[in-house]
């Protein structure tokens, strides 16, 4: 009995596959989309394990660097650069759109303009989709919420050398101007 257990033991080891090791220590990776403070697409990079294993590699962003994939790279380097420039055309067109865009997000604030809550990016994000402007809330980069009634100008960051600057009014609910206007009308008489 303790020789099949072995046996399988062994057949269990030589089926698993080891990660390609880079110089450093960590695993080599081929890129197969670009990502921000990584690299580009088609890029080999070294990165630690657990972020290849627990991100990388599951989100569909990178795969191993073997030979073979570094192969199709280099004989697809064309097309992959005129996909990419494409992306970041289209991306530079949204770009450019979203910095002639005004948002008005409505929110409940007192008579001194201090919002009950704060206006974040889940807030603008929904905004911007009204005008068919699709981004992520990661995209939006705020400096720290939004507590006030004014216009702030957020930046948008779609691409690694391409950010967008947006404005946003904040504003009170409709129903919340015309309260406040009578209360300080009350209490001025």
């Amino acid at each position: 009995m303790a020789v099949t257990k072995q046996k399988k033991k062994k057949r269990a080891n030589s089926n698993f596959r080891r990660l390609p090791k880079g110089p450093n220590g960590g695993i080599e990776l081929l890129l197969i989309q670009t990502v921000d403070e990584l690299g580009s697409q088609g890029e080999v990079v070294e990165v630690k394990p657990g972020y290849a294993i627990n991100y990388l590699l599951p989100q569909g962003l990178a795969t191993f660097a073997t030979e073979h994939h570094k192969r199709m790279v280099e004989k697809h380097r064309a097309r992959l650069l005129e996909i990419e420039e494409s992306r970041l055309g289209s991306l530079r067109s949204l770009a450019e759109r979203i910095g002639k865009q005004s948002v008005t997000i409505e929110a409940n604030a007192n008579a001194d303009g201090h919002l009950y809550g704060s206006v974040g990016a889940p807030e603008i994000v929904a905004a911007l989709k009204r005008f068919d402007i699709s981004i992520t809330d990661d995209q939006v980069r705020l400096e720290g919420p939004l507590k006030e009634l004014a216009l702030y100008t957020v930046k948008i960051h779609l691409a690694r050398d391409i950010d967008a600057e947006l404005k946003v009014w904040v504003v009170p609910l409709a129903g919340e101007e015309e309260a406040a206007q009578a209360a300080s009308g009350d209490a001025e008489s």
